[in-house]
């Protein structure tokens, strides 16, 4: 059964805001007449560390961004079905999904189940499976064994000496602060469930057997997910490959470290015709 059950509805002149019973949410910017973009998060799962790049998009497409829930029982089939019940109900039928590190399993998850009409793929820090499942585990683990209530002096640390890294975009450096204060021990778990899901997750198959063109987009230093392994992989794996573009200038969360030349490369492959 899908997790998507009801929706409420609330509409204002910027943006739609859909938010389902599970706190699964939507929001739209700019014209559906335009080319649309589906962001998807990545393991904070929501839009928050997006605002630098939404603003670099400048209103060239009509941008659909999503948050999870904090849930501990969907799997990531359970993820894409939201996501195509969310834009089905709102008329998006076809678009580029831009799937970001932990996402990059739920956009190949929807390639997979052949439900919506994906004109392109791209991955930001994504991957088709973890090269280092090793490090998700013990991730997992870290998870276990630290208090929330270091975690959160943790973030708050890193969320004040964050100004240096996020100068090329105020509005994530204003974002993680908003995301560090709204914290709860259910995020936290939620966290530890989709990671998870990433370190049980392989989608090689489908990236094998992808017919959408896919494009990648990652920064130069990124621990997280090592782009040298993910770009062999996909070079020698995913006939459907166009691109592997590296940001020389930015690191893992390449949409937030490097939001203008991130947009403006996700822009050109939008715009690109078979």
């Amino acid at each position: 059964m899908s997790p998507v059950r009801r929706a409420t509805l609330k509409t204002g002149p910027e943006e739609l805001i859909v938010q389902m019973v599970e706190t699964l949410q939507i929001r739209i910017h700019g014209s559906t007449l335009l080319p649309t973009l589906i962001y998807l998060p990545g393991l904070h799962g929501n839009w928050k560390l997006l605002g630098g790049f939404r603003r670099a998009l400048g209103g060239r497409v009509c941008l659909a961004e999503f948050s999870y829930p904090s849930t501990l029982t969907w799997s990531l089939d359970d993820h894409a079905a939201a996501v195509e019940k969310a834009l089905a109900d709102h008329g998006i039928v076809e678009g580029w999904l831009l799937g970001e590190s932990f996402s990059s399993q739920v956009v190949w998850g929807m390639i997979a189940r052949h439900e919506f009409n994906a004109k392109g793929l791209i991955l930001a820090g994504g991957f088709v499976q973890h090269p280092l499942r090793w490090a998700a585990r013990l991730a997992q683990k870290c998870c276990d064994d630290i208090s929330f209530s270091l975690l959160r002096r943790v973030l708050f640390g890193y969320a004040r000496v964050s100004r240096f890294r996020f100068r090329r975009s105020p509005e994530t450096f204003a974002e993680i602060q908003e995301f560090v204060a709204g914290l709860t021990p259910r995020d936290l778990q939620a966290a530890k469930h989709r990671l998870h899901l990433l370190a049980q997750s392989d989608f090689s198959a489908t990236a094998q057997k992808a017919k959408i063109p896919v494009y990648a987009l990652t920064g130069l230093f990124d621990p997280v997910v090592p782009w040298l392994w993910v770009r062999r992989w996909l070079k020698q794996n995913c006939p459907a490959l166009r691109e592997y573009k590296i940001i020389w200038r930015a690191d893992h969360n390449v949409l937030g470290t490097a939001p203008d030349l991130a947009a403006e490369q996700v822009v050109r492959w939008m715009a690109t015709t078979d």
